[in-house]
């Protein structure tokens, strides 16, 4: 995807991120409908936006089977119809993110921050680039060696894309985020242009390191990543304690 202009060719330590923001929140959630997690990161943003609630979140999941459209469009890139994807259970959504058409499905680990850019003193190339930064060193985690390209967003391995980045900002607050090809199947790439990218090939963790990935340490190594680069201890947090923040909000 390229939903922003390209970011410093090279990330350095000196560079992290350094929130300002008291604290951030990881709320880890198994396999969510991409329409119930839009409507969760919608309802956080509106209660950042609005100061109800005081911290930032990040949240950790995999997705039904999904085609999403971004701002720039995409379903030109489509290659199959919409007959075959009902057919095949993979649903299509417009989204108000950057960038053009990908897919989400199990196996693959979605991390949405929703963040308040301008209370952490982030800018949003920067924003971006340390979401590519996330991956680059989850990858690295697992020995897989993924670098950003230049003329395009994401990340990647051997010129093939490991992981998507998609962002949109509203008041100052980011939400949707990044995707990491863990253990998904990649043939529903195969349906589309990636991105807009005509002839990309995707690659995920177990194709390139042989074998099927535990999620749950790929999940705890993003987490820790998180932490690294945004310069932030991210505090787990239940879906039902965030539900009652969100029903009941702190006065601002």
């Amino acid at each position: 995807m390229r939903p922003l202009p390209p970011a410093s060719p090279a990330w350095r330590d000196e560079k992290r991120v350094r929130s300002h923001s008291e604290s951030w929140h990881v709320v880890d959630l198994p396999i969510v409908d991409y329409r119930e997690a839009l409507d969760l990161q919608h309802r956080i943003l509106a209660a950042r936006v609005s100061g109800s609630l005081p911290f930032n979140v990040v949240l950790l999941l995999e997705h039904s089977p999904v085609f999403t459209l971004g701002r720039r469009g995409g379903r030109e890139h489509l290659c199959v119809s919409q007959s075959f994807l009902e057919q095949s259970g993979v649903q299509l959504i417009q989204v108000e993110r950057g960038g053009y058409i990908t897919f989400h499905g199990p196996g693959q680990l979605v991390a949405y921050p929703i963040v308040d850019l301008e209370s952490a003193r982030i800018g949003v190339v920067d924003f971006v680039a340390a979401l590519e930064e996330v991956m680059i060193r989850t990858a690295a985690r697992f020995r897989v060696t993924a670098v950003r390209e230049p003329l395009n967003r994401g990340v990647w391995v051997n010129r093939q894309k490991i992981g998507s980045v998609g962002i949109c900002v509203r008041h100052g607050v980011s939400f949707h985020g990044l995707a990491l090809n863990v253990n998904l199947s990649l043939v529903p790439f195969d349906w589309i242009n990636p991105c807009g990218l005509e002839g990309v090939i995707m690659t995920s963790l177990a194709r390139e390191i042989g074998k099927t990935v535990a999620m749950t340490e790929v999940r705890r190594a993003m987490v820790r990543k998180f932490s690294e680069v945004f310069g932030v201890t991210l505090r787990p947090m239940g879906i039902d304690d965030l539900e009652r923040l969100l029903t009941n909000p702190v006065a601002s």
